[in-house]
């Protein structure tokens, strides 16, 4: 019987050069990460961590809802021809409001 199997999995390489960097960081391996993973999930007999959705607080929600709707074309947005016409409309609504 062989020693080790193997396991083949494509991720892209972003992640693996970030994984990579992480885990050698703790002196091992991606190999040594997933076998550790592997080994963890059989003891817990489960996900060794807890899955649910991420929770934001109200303003980040805010936030996100409206770059949806944003991204989906159903809300128009302000242009502007430069960073510096951006700065001088923030300025002037500054100056606007500590009157």
């Amino acid at each position: 019987m062989a020693k080790t199997a193997n396991i083949n999995v494509r991720i892209d390489p972003e992640t693996k050069a970030s994984a990579e960097k992480l885990f050698s960081s703790f002196g091992i391996t991606v190999t040594d990460a997933i076998n550790i993973f592997l080994r963890k999930s059989i003891m817990e007999g489960g996900l060794p961590f807890e899955m649910k959705q991420p929770r934001y607080n109200e303003e980040t929600e805010a936030a996100m809802n409206e770059a949806r709707v944003i991204m989906g074309g159903q809300m128009q947005v302000k242009h502007y021809a430069s960073v510096h016409e951006l700065f001088k409309e923030l300025d002037a609504e500054e100056d606007g409001a500590s009157c």
